[in-house]
């Protein structure tokens, strides 16, 4: 058994690896920028975050839990040793990797991913130390609460402020009435430091009613988290329902509606809410309708690209495409997609040391795309 499923893997492979060389020679055109699309590494199930290290070498999550090592273009075989305790179940696992802004001091970092005990799963964050290829000193820093039997919608992305603190979305975990609870962790984003504790200055902190480390709430599933280049805001999308995806700016204590509000309708047909607007709920900047699914997001920086300066890409999973949004301030003002014929679930976008942009594939056979320019 064990040979067959090895070999029918290996041919799949094969011909995966063929068809991808094929494609790294392939010039992709958009409306600004011509460019390749590199496969910088392939075989891995279903990936779910890149985080790239001083050395130039980068961590990959798995979902079904492990932590691999990118180096000089070679997955290392052996994936990082001493992970936190974790559950695979549905949409859960191993999710986002995150470096301290002072890892190259510190060797500090930070992962998410669901847990289960006899009490159900839930989102988790811990913060270890990297040391060559283990981890160590391993403290969970965030637990969301209460736990539930549901493998939905556990979010889960991650980033830092400026002021380092961290910030950690938790989906909605399928019951959409949690997100408007603020007395539940579910549905919103949580602000602490790296300690754990509630961030000093947290918008409800002091109010009853609200838990501590809740910085916004009446949010679906964030998967996809970045800070604004030149504002320093965090930004943020979320998958909606049947249509209603939006990509949001963070401000501290707002309500983004969910489910109040949308421009989605339930997987069955029938409406959630006759509303997409309410007074006192934030509106989207941008949202989608037929839905995109969208995961994983970076403001474009680098020198590769001058066209794209500036510009907000986006993965898309349902519809399998890089969104590429240029704004006027918060305002977006074209859309355009790219990689409609490439035939991937887009899991994580991320702008890499050397100016190109690093994309992550969910599937069980996951890759490591480079898009580099043309000329």
């Amino acid at each position: 058994m064990f040979k067959r499923k090895f070999w029918k893997w290996t041919l799949a492979s094969l011909l995966v690896s063929a068809a991808l060389a094929t494609q790294a020679n392939q010039t992709f055109q958009s409306e600004k920028a011509d460019f390749h699309l590199e496969t910088v590494a392939a075989g891995l199930e279903h990936p779910w975050a890149i985080a790239f290290l001083p050395d130039g070498s980068a961590l990959i999550t798995e979902r079904e839990g492990r932590l691999r090592i990118l180096e000089d273009g070679q997955l290392r075989s052996e994936p990082v040793k001493g992970l936190p305790e974790l559950v695979v179940s549905g949409q859960g696992g191993l999710l986002d990797v995150l470096l301290h802004p002072d890892f190259e001091a510190n060797r500090l970092l930070f992962l998410s991913y669901a847990h289960r005990n006899r009490e159900g799963m839930t989102t988790r964050v811990a913060r270890a130390t990297l040391a060559d290829d283990s981890l160590q000193d391993v403290e969970v820093i965030f637990e969301a609460l209460p736990r539930s039997n549901t493998s939905r919608h556990f979010a889960g992305r991650m980033q830092f402020d400026r002021d380092g603190n961290l910030y950690i979305s938790v989906g909605d975990r399928g019951e959409m009435d949690r997100a408007q609870d603020t007395a539940d962790d579910a549905g919103g984003v949580h602000r602490i430091t790296i300690s754990g504790e509630p961030a000093e200055d947290n918008p409800f902190a002091d109010q009853s009613g609200f838990n501590a480390s809740f910085f916004t709430y009446g949010n679906r599933n964030i998967q996809g988290m970045t800070r604004h280049p030149q504002t320093g805001e965090i930004w943020s999308h979320e998958h909606g329902p049947r249509g209603g995806d939006e990509v949001n700016v963070l401000r501290a204590g707002n309500n983004y509606g969910w489910p109040k509000v949308t421009y989605g309708i339930d997987y069955s047909g029938l409406p959630i809410s006759s509303r997409t607007t309410m007074e006192g709920i934030t509106e989207p900047l941008h949202y989608w309708d037929p839905s995109i699914a969208p995961s994983g997001m970076v403001f474009y920086t680098g020198d590769l690209f001058p066209q794209w300066q500036g510009d907000l890409f986006v993965g898309a999973l349902k519809l399998q495409k890089l969104v590429r949004l240029s704004l006027d301030g918060e305002k977006v003002i074209e859309e355009e997609d790219l990689l409609t014929d490439v035939g991937e679930r887009i899991r994580d976008v991320r702008m890499g040391p050397d100016g190109a942009l690093w994309l992550l594939t969910d599937s069980d056979n996951g890759k490591v795309y480079r898009m580099v320019p043309a000329d």
